[in-house]
């Protein structure tokens, strides 16, 4: 790893961190999950991408089905009761939640290219700003999204047995791992701002003393410097 300030190094530190929370949650089946105090409850556990039911009917029961078994929520099985498992609100999280999920797979790249890149190189500033936008425009998007399943996930207009029903620790590390985004973007906005001020003062530092060599040449003009 090539020389870095401590602001930027802590800022990808909290860029790790948030990175590994919030691709398990993504992947986890434990948004919501029964608290286990029922004998046979319908419902056992949901995450983004799958739920898990057990004697689970179709509420309209237009249709003589039973769901017994983990699946992906999108399967062709599940079509006839979309509406209960996909509400507006479940929608809207997967939403928001897939951008965080995006903005943390483009700084995957993005943390490469920091950790290559010298600090006077002259896209550097250039990179620290579009890395730390990126984070928290994905810490933002994360925040709308565990927002809305908190206030809604175990509400009793969704899941069967709803007061038996609690958020489950992938929502917690999703929660965990959106608030450290924050500190993570911001951390690199402040090393960007740092870089390009710095820059700018040694580029004014400069300036005077090659104006000074200008003088003196036009002053001595037979003059040869040894």
């Amino acid at each position: 790893m090539r020389s870095k300030s401590k602001t930027g190094l802590f800022a990808l530190g909290f860029y790790v961190f948030a990175s590994i929370f919030i691709l398990v949650a993504f992947v986890s089946p434990y948004w919501l999950v029964t608290d286990g105090k029922l004998k046979d409850p319908k419902f056992i556990k949901i995450g983004l991408w799958e739920v898990c039911f057990n004697g689970f009917e179709e509420v309209h029961h237009w249709y003589d089905t039973v769901f017994n078994t983990c699946w992906w929520i999108f399967e062709e099985e599940y079509y006839i009761i979309h509406d209960v498992l996909l509400p507006g609100f479940f929608i809207a999280t997967q939403f928001f939640f897939t951008i965080t999920m995006c903005c943390i797979i483009i700084s995957s790249f993005l943390s490469y290219q920091f950790l290559k890149r010298e600090e006077d190189d002259e896209n550097y500033v250039t990179l620290l700003l579009t890395f730390g936008t990126i984070l928290v425009i994905g810490g933002f998007s994360g925040l709308i999204s565990v927002i809305i399943f908190g206030a809604r996930g175990d509400g009793r207009d969704w899941m069967p047995h709803w007061e038996h029903n609690d958020l489950g620790w992938a929502f917690a590390l999703g929660v965990i791992g959106v608030f450290f985004l924050f500190p993570a973007g911001i951390l690199f906005l402040v090393e960007a701002r740092v870089r390009k001020y710095k820059r700018l003062h040694e580029m004014q530092s400069r300036e005077p003393s090659s104006y000074g060599m200008r003088e003196r040449k036009v002053a001595f003009p037979g003059h040869t410097d040894i």
